[in-house]
């Protein structure tokens, strides 16, 4: 396989020949061209797969070489690299079959994945052309049913185990070559991709190297890998069919191993949930077994997990931590006690095997509740304060492990002393709601309104404002907008109804009202005379 770059910039091609491990993609030649005339020539006279190049040169653009190669049906995978981010070159290039859009400066790391899958795209177009030419396309299509066939017996074992004659029928229909007695055993891997890391910045490269990583690493003659797929975001299942009898210490070994790849390549944490090997016409029940096992299972991050055989443990009851000394801890201002308390509960439940999901919803219910009674005590709205988005994604992820609990638990806390701090300062709260004011008078400035932008009680801001500045807040709104209005009617050519308008004031006879109670003249007055000095000279004024 070969690959072309072509780029009027020859750094930046040079930078390409050296810094790419080309060798590791299987490409075995990398041929080189500074414009389009000497990339048609390169291609006319050699095969190449892979295209890499700029869009604008000096002498014709990569979108224009992209469309002759389409023109002479070239299997080219081309990728191009641009310093715009133009929708109309992105839209020319998704038009023109081309297979990414890549913006400089480069990424190296993010490039060699989207190589990779360059090169597995050109190998399986290959593979495509060759199964057309020997009248094998059957390998393709059977490989699509196999997927479709695991699929469905995940989703549909989701809230019930799949029975046998269902199983077995779905085997008929799809022509799969599985006996009833085959024995198969699933694992689910789920993932915990690190904050700014590719899987939480690019899903799809991540994705495409997760698959890598697990695809080298189930190779064994022990078993074939039936299946792998994403059934859920983040969530993975391997459908392994044993060859021999099942090895646990075997399975131990591969998730010790896949655990410590996913931290050290893929920039995350991973769990393996080994599900029960079984006979293919029981795999309704292994599956429903593992996935309800993942759902109740209150995980450590970095740990695999078994599936017992006898699956009737009693639900844990749940018995909620020492509320009375954490909210004695959060008056205290120790956020630090609280979470070494709450984690050393979290520890111990986890320990006597008494804490599953449920359990740790319950436990999550009680901190909220906790943190929010705290702050309405302050005078402070938490249901407006917890409105951010950082808050709903710790909140959604927060039953996926101890140390997503443990994460939104700290945030909570934390969130919550920080601002009962702020709140406890009325000079800096006042501060913020009068620069609020003067950059918001012309909007909507109720009492409500201004208590939300510092996360108050609307009555407790009122008396803090009061008690700090000696103004109300409805005079203080009154007084910025007549002082706005006064330097508009002094400087500015609008009209007095334009002016009530900009300054928050729809009804003209109320503004005109305010205005003559805190200046003594009417807004027209107003405006007439300061024309008037204005004209005057300024000895006479004098």
């Amino acid at each position: 396989m070969n690959a072309l770059v072509v780029d009027d910039d020859v750094y930046v091609v040079a930078a390409l020949e050296k810094k790419i491990e080309w060798t590791s993609l299987g490409i075995e030649k990398v041929y080189t061209a500074n414009n389009v005339a000497q990339a048609r020539d390169i291609l006319q006279r050699h095969p190449v797969q892979i295209l890499i190049s700029d869009i604008e040169m000096p002498q014709g653009s990569g979108l224009e070489l992209l469309a002759w190669i389409r023109e002479e049906n070239y299997a080219v995978q081309a990728i191009f690299l641009t310093n715009y981010a133009d929708f109309n070159y992105a839209q020319k290039a998704i038009e023109l079959q081309s297979f990414e859009y890549f913006l400089k400066p480069i990424e190296f790391d993010k490039l060699m994945l989207i190589l990779r899958k360059a090169v597995a795209r050109s190998k399986e177009q290959q593979h495509r052309e060759k199964a057309i030419q020997e009248g094998a396309l059957w390998q393709k299509n059977q490989a699509n049913l196999v997927e479709y066939f695991w699929r469905k017996q995940i989703s549909a074992s989701a809230a019930a185990p799949v029975k046998p004659a269902a199983v077995a029928q779905a085997v008929e229909d799809q022509q799969l070559a599985y006996l009833p007695s085959d024995l198969i055993q699933p694992v689910l891997i789920h993932v915990f991709p690190y904050n700014g890391s590719l899987g939480r910045e690019e899903k799809g490269l991540f994705d495409f190297a997760l698959g890598n990583v697990l695809g080298e690493l189930l190779q064994n003659p022990r078993f074939s890998v039936e299946s792998l797929l994403e059934f859920k975001e983040y969530h993975w299942i391997a459908i392994l069919k044993w060859n021999d009898p099942p090895e646990p210490a075997l399975l131990a070994e591969l998730c010790a191993e896949w655990i410590r790849r996913a931290n050290a390549y893929l920039n995350c944490d991973a769990c393996c949930c080994v599900g029960l090997s079984g006979r293919l016409e029981r795999i309704g029940q292994v599956l429903h077994q593992l996935l309800a096992m993942n759902e109740n299972l209150t995980k450590t991050r970095n740990r695999t997990y078994w599936a017992e055989r006898d699956d009737s443990q009693k639900q844990p009851v749940y018995l909620p931590p020492d509320l009375a000394r954490l909210e004695e801890l959060l008056h205290q201002n120790n956020p630090a006690a609280f979470m070494e308390e709450t984690s050393r509960y979290l520890k111990d439940r986890l320990d006597r095997k008494t804490l599953d999901t449920s359990c740790l919803a319950l436990f999550r219910l009680d901190i909220v509740q906790l943190v929010y009674a705290f702050l309405k005590l302050k005078g402070i709205e938490a249901h407006k304060l917890y409105a951010a988005r950082a808050n709903e994604e710790l909140l959604s992820g927060s039953l996926h492990s101890i140390e997503d609990m443990q994460e939104y638990v700290t945030y909570l806390v934390n969130t919550a002393m920080a601002y009962r701090d702020f709140a406890a300062e009325p000079k800096s709260v006042a501060e913020e709601i009068k620069q609020y004011i003067h950059a918001h008078y012309g909007d909507e400035l109720t009492r409500n309104d201004l208590a939300e932008v510092v996360y108050l009680n609307p009555d407790y801001l009122a008396r803090l404002f009061k008690k700090e500045t000696g103004v109300s807040l409805g005079s203080y709104v009154i007084q910025v907008r007549i002082s706005v209005a006064k330097q508009l009617l002094e400087t500015s050519k609008l009209s007095v109804y334009a002016v009530a308008n900009q300054v928050g004031y729809a009804n003209y006879s109320y503004f005109s009202k305010l205005f003559k109670q805190e200046v003594g003249v009417t807004p027209n007055e107003y405006k007439k005379n300061s024309r008037s000095a204005a004209r005057w000279p300024v000895a006479e004024r004098a």
